[in-house]
């Protein structure tokens, strides 16, 4: 999420009342969860076991717990509980914005879309040419439609994600600023559920096809010509490359890739990254081991009535 202007390391440091490490002038241009962070970039951690991967990765502003040797181009924000500030921060350049309106009258939409009734469309929504949204679609803020889309009914984009830190008094929401996008010629069933990016988006790719109830997490990309039977559930910051065939209720954890080409059998559960191929059971493995597996147990089972 970028800002509308850029600040400096003081004025952010002065708005969070934390101390700061490096020159006041320093530029910050935006903030981002530590999968999408860029150069310009505020990024938060709180766990030692993250220190290391937050400081070298691309941000060059951290927001951390502990005074650290900050390294050479980058500054460091001081803060008690990163995990609060960076949500101050969210409220303060992307605040929530309630509606006023069933269709928001600033929404940009293309021509011969057709939005059928009972539809909700939030602030700053662009819809390309020659979509049809069915009833009961909810379109919140910030999202970004392509062209040729059909969108069936009861379908949500832009939800929060589903991220919370455990605190003593229960857990703690982080606040979600990003967007979702759904790129050309995309088909999402009935009662999809997409969630926006914390601060970065949402992408599923031209051309795929997503079945009845299936839902992306946040800050997840979707490739191109990828095909997604219905009730599967993938976690936030997953990569699924192009012209992947995932089939029903399949499992996919945070944080993976799942290669171009591979194909998911049904009921998979994925919970590493994965090559091109044909994978089965839980965990994945490649379909053809799996096979040979199942023989083999079956051979030891005749074996074992003789």
């Amino acid at each position: 999420m970028k800002f509308d202007k850029p600040h400096t390391l003081e004025e952010i440091a002065t708005f969070l009342h934390v101390d700061y490490v490096g020159e006041p002038s320093f530029p910050i241009l935006g903030m981002n969860e530590i999968h999408v962070v860029e150069k310009g970039d505020i990024v938060f951690v709180d766990h030692p076991k993250y220190y290391d991967k937050a400081l070298q990765s691309n941000a060059t502003t951290i927001l951390i717990n502990k005074r650290v040797a900050c390294p050479e181009g980058k500054s460091l924000l001081i803060s008690e509980d990163p995990f609060r500030d960076f949500n101050a921060l969210t409220q303060k350049f992307n605040p929530f914005t309630p509606a006023e309106e069933t269709i928001s009258s600033r929404a940009l939409i293309g021509e011969d879309t057709v939005i059928q009734p009972n539809v909700f469309i939030g602030e700053n929504v662009h819809i390309g040419n020659h979509c049809v949204i069915h009833p009961n679609v909810v379109i919140h803020n910030n999202c970004r439609i392509g062209n040729n889309v059909i969108i069936h009914a009861n379908t949500v984009l832009g939800t929060d994600a589903f991220y919370y830190k455990n605190r003593a008094e229960g857990f703690d929401r982080l606040l979600s600023g990003g967007m979702v996008i759904i790129e050309d010629n995309v088909d999402l069933g009935a009662s999809c559920t997409i969630d926006r990016g914390v601060s970065g988006a949402t992408i599923i790719g031209a051309g795929s096809k997503l079945d009845n109830q299936v839902h992306v997490g946040h800050d997840t990309v979707i490739g191109k010509k990828c095909l997604i039977a219905a009730q599967t559930g993938i976690a936030g910051c997953t990569i699924i490359e192009d012209e992947v065939t995932i089939w029903g209720q399949v499992g996919i954890n945070s944080d993976v890739t799942v290669k171009k080409g591979a194909v998911l059998m049904g009921q998979a559960g994925v919970t590493r990254s994965v090559e091109k191929g044909i994978y089965f059971g839980t965990p994945a493995i490649e379909y053809r081991q799996k096979l040979r597996e199942v023989i083999h147990l079956k051979n030891i089972t005749k074996l074992d009535k003789k």
